[in-house]
């Protein structure tokens, strides 16, 4: 019942026009704060890390009056966002662990439906293996193998590991990038990064 009607405000939620405005607001409120309450800390801490971050990117490239204040505005912009979106990341695991408990030590009577609604969605999640599953290959032996190893540990690397891959892809494919940049276009990227680390390294 409460995921039914939160649906159509996650959905509004989720629309980046609306997302946008938000923000907007956020940063509207923060600054007509007054300094020593905790929304004007938070603008004054977010307007030094604007800052800080302008100055970092004028080490790199020559920054003028034009693209200081675009930078401001999107930056401060980003800064809010993922601060949006961090907290709410933090509340859904708070909610999620929050859930679990009163599932598991069946508070009001709740077991029963949580565990059914979950399990749906594992069903779900299960459909798709189950219908390259060959004939010959029992089905509980096609779980075992590639749903729910035998040991208990989930069927992909730890965290830590797919942070180290995905960041050595990124870094790579920016590496690319930056090169393809150099030789084929008029944008010399790693001449600026190379006077920015001169600049770094000098201040």
């Amino acid at each position: 019942m409460i995921r039914l009607i939160w649906a159509p405000v996650r959905k509004l939620l989720q629309f980046p026009l609306v997302q946008f405005s938000i923000v907007i607001f956020l940063i509207l409120l923060m600054q007509a704060a007054d300094e020593h309450t905790i929304l004007g800390e938070a603008f004054d801490g977010l307007d030094e890390l604007v800052d800080w971050s302008v100055r970092a990117v004028s080490a790199v490239v020559t920054v003028k009056s034009f693209t200081r204040s675009g930078l401001t505005f999107w930056l401060m912009i980003a800064y809010v966002y993922l601060a949006c979106w961090a907290l709410v990341a933090i509340a859904r695991i708070m909610l999620g662990l929050l859930i679990d408990i009163i599932g598991r030590n069946n508070i009001l009577w709740l077991r029963h439906p949580i565990a059914r609604e979950r399990g749906a969605e594992a069903y779900r999640a299960w459909l798709p293996l189950e219908r390259i599953r060959p004939q010959q290959i029992p089905q509980a032996e096609w779980e075992t193998t590639y749903a729910w190893p035998p040991n208990n540990a989930p069927p992909y690397p730890p965290l830590a590991q797919r942070m180290a891959r995905g960041t050595a892809v990124y870094a790579v494919l920016l590496a690319v990038i930056a090169i393809s940049l150099q030789e084929f276009t008029p944008v010399p990227v790693l001449s600026w990064i190379e006077s920015g680390l001169k600049r770094a390294v000098g201040l």
